[in-house]
């Protein structure tokens, strides 16, 4: 565990130093104060309360069910209980579609705790993200396969590939340029990622794009092994069969990101 793991909570700034150090950052998502307090004990740098919690918690098929005072409530929850971890909150679907909403659920979640919003998308985003660091609101920008847009991209599947991949770099340059100041990867080539990473002066989080990202999250329950009633995607590790508890589990995968041996290629998408 790094120093940094045992001392200090971080803060936004504190992110990009951590890439300038070549230091790998520990993400979770987590929906209560229980989670929460034990990822936050275990080596975990940064929790997100993910609109993922409409498949993992309410039993969704998708994302797009959840609302704004979904995310409020287990924003709440969570943040009680954090020491150090940062606090990284999604903005749902239709939530973002305009600055002034975007600005109001933002308000909210800041209120609840977190220190930071994500967004999903470029396009359009860009003014939102603008809009936002603008009025003093930490943005994560989330690129790849956005789950927001899974009608439009008709499933959850690898994006990037190709002609995409030129897209995604712009896009990727285009949020930071608007401000943002982490960016969650999504189902990416590997080397896609690791192009993207070297490029951008902030942070990327990578889930199913390589071991090349400055760090990487992972749905609880994924980690954890739990079945979500949903197909397991191929980037997905149960932590729990090898650290034989939850407080185990978190500390096996904040070591393996550390040590850059998740994900191996089992884990990856090669091309």
């Amino acid at each position: 565990m790094s120093s940094h793991a045992d001392s200090k909570p971080w803060t936004v700034p504190a992110l990009a130093e951590a890439k300038r150090n070549g230091q790998k950052l520990v993400m979770l998502t987590a929906y209560d104060a229980g989670f929460a307090r034990t990822f936050d004990a275990n080596g975990v740098d940064l929790i997100l309360v993910g609109d993922s919690l409409g498949m993992v918690v309410q039993g969704h098929d998708s994302t797009l069910p959840v609302t704004v005072d979904d995310i409020a409530y287990h924003t709440a929850a969570v943040a009680k209980v954090l020491q150090r971890a940062l606090l990284v909150a999604d903005l749902p679907f239709g939530a973002d579609a305009t600055p002034e909403r975007a600005f109001e659920a933002s308000l909210r979640f800041l209120q609840a705790g977190a220190e930071m919003v994500k967004i999903e998308g470029a396009g359009f985003k860009l003014d939102i993200i603008r809009y936002l660091v603008e009025r003093e609101i930490p943005v994560c920008s989330h690129l790849g396969l956005t789950p927001q847009s899974v009608l439009r991209l008709g499933g959850y599947r690898v994006q990037g590939r190709g002609d995409a991949a030129r897209q995604l770099r712009d896009d990727a340059a285009a949020v930071v340029q608007a401000g943002a100041s982490m960016i969650v990867l999504e189902c990416l080539p590997t080397p896609l990622a690791a192009l993207v990473t070297a490029e951008v002066p902030v942070p990327t989080i990578g889930i199913g794009a390589g071991a090349q990202c400055d760090g990487q999250v992972l749905v609880m329950h994924d980690m954890l092994g739990l079945d979500s009633g949903h197909r397991r995607p191929k980037f997905v590790k149960d932590f729990l069969a090898e650290g034989g508890s939850v407080a185990g589990a978190t500390r096996a995968f904040a070591d393996a990101v550390r040590a850059g041996t998740f994900p191996d290629a089992e884990h990856a998408y090669a091309s």
